[in-house]
């Protein structure tokens, strides 16, 4: 038996009250932008026309994406595998959310907005390192911002160092896709791996 209808799902939980409501903002405020300027990772959602649906993870360093204005949110694009996923899904519909995490924090902060493909020589040069300079930023007009409570990460351990699983519980990632996939994989140590991505880091 499953759930059909929003009516059907509104019967098993209560009404959403006080601050869960009033919580959310439509811009970037003080907090917003201190959450993101200590943030070193996060999640990008995106979708096609078809809706088909895509989770993507950004990291950097604290602060990597830059709140530029209330509105404006900038992420780079860093090297990775190519697929272009999340970028072709925001030539598709220009949507994207965002769930950014700090280290050692259970809140996160959650943003939802319009996004755009921008080489605008200003959003390059406010995304660029010492290291490189991004082929492209994605430009984010915010229109949803609030902080999401800490259940989650709470339940999780997330961050509690008694909860760390050993990396050594899985195959190296070469290996579970090697089994996936047939594809006839060289055998990489983590080690290995890590030296690997080394330049695109």
């Amino acid at each position: 038996m499953s759930i059909q209808t929003i009516a059907e799902l509104r019967q098993l939980y209560a009404a959403p009250q006080g601050r869960a409501v009033q919580k959310e903002i439509q811009h970037l405020d003080v907090h917003c932008r201190n959450f993101i300027a200590l943030s070193p990772f996060l999640i990008l959602a995106t979708t096609d026309d078809p809706c088909q649906l895509d989770a993507s993870p950004r990291g950097g360093e604290p602060g990597f994406a830059k709140a530029i204005d209330a509105q404006t949110l900038l992420i780079p694009d860093a090297p990775g595998n190519n697929r272009l996923d999340s970028l072709e899904n925001i030539i598709h519909t220009g949507k994207v959310g965002i769930l950014f995490l700090i280290p050692g924090f259970d809140e996160t902060l959650r943003i939802n907005g319009s996004a755009s493909l921008s080489q605008a020589p200003a959003d390059i040069a406010r995304c660029s390192t010492e290291k490189r300079a991004p082929k492209l930023v994605i430009r984010v007009s915010v229109q949803a911002a609030y902080l999401h409570c800490a259940k989650a990460l709470m339940r999780s351990k997330l961050w509690d160092p008694a909860a760390l699983v050993d990396r050594a519980k899985l195959p190296t990632i070469g290996q579970m896709i090697a089994d996936q996939t047939g594809l006839q994989i060289a055998p990489e140590t983590q080690a290995e791996m890590a030296k690997r991505y080394a330049p695109d880091l």
